[in-house]
């Protein structure tokens, strides 16, 4: 199976509030098993539907050793986040190329819709937290790079233009 290409910054779907999800329905599964598709293909540790131009609250995490334990999540939300900090090198393929250091809470706990349409709550720490916050944020129409000073973004936005002229 394939996945859509995903869409290049500065595509508006990746700065619209994505529309939550009424309900898991097969529809919804196809989507995530999609995404998981494209994670594994770029490869990564998460992805979130706007990155594939879906305006849907969906989103994948699999941050695991050997794959295969994607979390699948429709409108998740950070219920409570750690103040301890966690950096980790950020990118995307919607801005292929580039990274940039990010610092974000190490452990957060999440609220969501599950692939059997229950609200669960989970606990992630370390790269699983780091990943859920930036797709959460994808989300909500934020990029990795809102999160740096404005000469950083600056920067990384011109230099990721330039590699892909």
């Amino acid at each position: 199976m394939t996945h859509r290409p995903y869409v290049m910054w500065p595509h508006p779907v990746l700065r619209t509030l994505a529309a939550p999800v009424d309900a898991v329905t097969d529809d919804i599964r196809a989507i995530w098993d999609e995404m998981i598709i494209a994670m594994d293909t770029m490869p990564g540790v998460g992805l979130a539907a706007p990155q594939l131009g879906i305006g849907l609250a969906l989103a994948v995490v699999d941050a695991s050793e050997a794959r295969g334990q994607a979390v699948r999540m429709a409108n998740p939300v950070v219920l409570h986040a750690s103040a301890m900090l966690r950096d980790h090198e950020e990118g995307s393929p919607n801005l292929a190329g580039v990274w940039a250091r990010v610092s974000r809470p190490r452990a957060v706990t999440v609220r969501f819709l599950n692939a059997g349409g229950v609200t669960e709550e989970r606990d992630f720490v370390g790269l699983w937290a780091t990943s859920v916050q930036h797709q959460i944020d994808h989300l909500a129409g934020r990029m990795f790079f809102d999160r740096l000073g404005r000469v950083k973004r600056d920067m990384l936005i011109k230099k990721a233009r330039k590699l892909h002229r």
